[in-house]
């Protein structure tokens, strides 16, 4: 028996340092006495014993705990409602904020009823801490949720998104709800397999990145999703759906412009409305806008534009497909280690040269595809350092295959000169023959 005693005493020594305080009370009488105050509890005022807990509760609760707090934990801890509680549950917990030194600390409190039914053990412990890990763990994971919603590659919202929306939609319409006016338009990027095979993976997605700032510069307050590879819809309601035609006309514009100078992605696109008369689900809508897009994919297919090119004198005879497709590959190559600088390259066989888009947009240059694209570069360049780029140049080509850096001013579309800063090198073939000549050119 003293064994028992002294192992349940030590057993109460051990849960009593889990606990900032322990009350003791007498329910039938209301009688208590604090057996353990710690840390914030020592700055409490509430006595350390007294004949009526539950009057002396109501007096000094206000004092210590959170204002928004306090009518819920008195509310609790009326001798009452506490007491036949007690007697259904045997325990009961409620988590609160004190005030210390005008700092809110969050408590969880929790009451149990002793063998004997007369008694009532109150513990308390800070748990601060323990709501500071919650929080930061709900932030982790509600960053995640967002994430898992967000396209990598385009920062816009992903398929896993759209599935949501959709969802949404779809219980809206089954409930009979009334849904406001929406429609839907879907975007494929024309021939990006072509554009992956050809130049790359890395031009490929560049083109997808403009692609979507297109669409989202366009259809301004709707949101965008990309659900495949070349893949877009957007859902418009609002005030892009009052002016979605005029909306859907300024993009395939676009993308007639961009086929036809060769210097953006061509864009099909197709859109469809809810009519409730008709439509049971948002897959109507979406597959009616799905026909009007690939509609449009064949349309822009057969659209036949002149050659695209500036400077249409040619070599006789024209640069040939097949050194077009080596050209962009080794342009490709080119792209993934420019570090961010425009590049230009060219085919010294056929004076046929490619230039990065960023450029052909910085510099009002016509096409990125050029014959004899050196005669138009040079119109760009600051009168001053013609002579020297001159110079620079006919090193290059014709004294030294190395890599030569040269410093010019060229006009940029706004006006103005910026300095640039070109690495120019020569390629030749296993025969030693110069092949071609590029350059990765950086503003400074």
């Amino acid at each position: 028996m003293e064994f028992k005693q002294l192992e349940f005493s030590e057993i109460g020594v051990a849960l009593a340092k889990r606990f900032d305080c322990l009350n003791y009370i007498d329910i039938t009488t209301g009688a208590y006495s604090v057996c353990v105050r710690r840390k914030v509890f020592t700055r409490i005022s509430f006595p350390n014993e007294g004949k009526d807990f539950f009057e002396d509760f109501n007096i000094y609760a206000p004092t210590f705990i959170h204002p928004d707090d306090v009518e819920n934990v008195l509310k609790l801890h009326n001798r009452e409602n506490l007491i036949n509680h007690l007697k259904k549950n045997e325990t009961y917990s409620i988590v609160y904020r004190l005030i210390d030194d005008s700092k809110s600390i969050h408590v969880r409190h929790m009451g149990l009823l002793s063998d004997d039914r007369k008694h009532m053990i109150i513990c308390v412990e800070n748990i601060e801490e323990e709501i500071r890990e919650k929080k930061a763990q709900d932030r982790v994971l509600q960053s995640a949720r967002r994430m898992a919603r967000l396209d990598d590659l385009t920062g816009i919202r992903n398929k896993n998104a759209f599935r949501e929306m959709v969802s949404t939609i779809d219980s809206k319409i089954e409930s009979g709800e009334n849904v406001a006016p929406f429609g839907v338009v879907m975007c494929d990027v024309n021939e990006l397999k072509l554009i992956n095979d050809t130049r790359g993976h890395n031009y490929g997605d560049e083109i997808i990145q403009r692609t979507s700032r297109i669409i989202c510069e366009i259809f301004k307050h709707s949101p965008v999703f990309r659900i495949g590879g070349d893949e877009f819809v957007v859902i418009i309601s609002g005030g892009d759906y009052d002016n979605r035609d005029s909306l859907l006309k300024q993009l395939k514009k676009e993308s007639r412009a961009n086929k036809q100078s060769r210097t953006g992605p061509v864009i099909a696109c197709g859109m469809s409305v809810f009519n409730p008369d008709i439509d049971s689900s948002f897959k109507a809508v979406h597959e009616r806008a799905d026909q009007m897009m690939y509609d449009n994919k064949s349309e822009l297919k057969s659209v036949r534009y002149k050659d695209g090119l500036v400077n249409t004198e040619r070599y006789d005879p024209p640069i040939p497909d097949e050194r077009k497709r080596k050209l962009d590959s080794l342009f490709g190559a080119l792209v993934t280690v420019s570090d961010g600088g425009y590049v230009f390259l060219n085919d010294m066989r056929y004076d046929y040269s490619r230039w990065s888009l960023a450029l052909v947009d910085d510099f009002n240059i016509e096409s990125e595809y050029m014959y004899r694209a050196d005669s138009i570069w040079r119109k760009h360049i600051h009168p001053d350092d013609l002579e020297q780029y001159n110079e620079l140049v006919d090193l290059v080509l014709n004294k030294d295959e190395g890599v030569r850096a040269m410093n010019y001013r060229a006009l940029r579309s706004d006006g103005t000169y910026v300095m640039l800063s070109t690495r120019g090198f020569i390629l030749s073939n296993i025969d030693g023959k110069p092949e071609y000549f590029g350059g990765i050119i950086v503003p400074q």
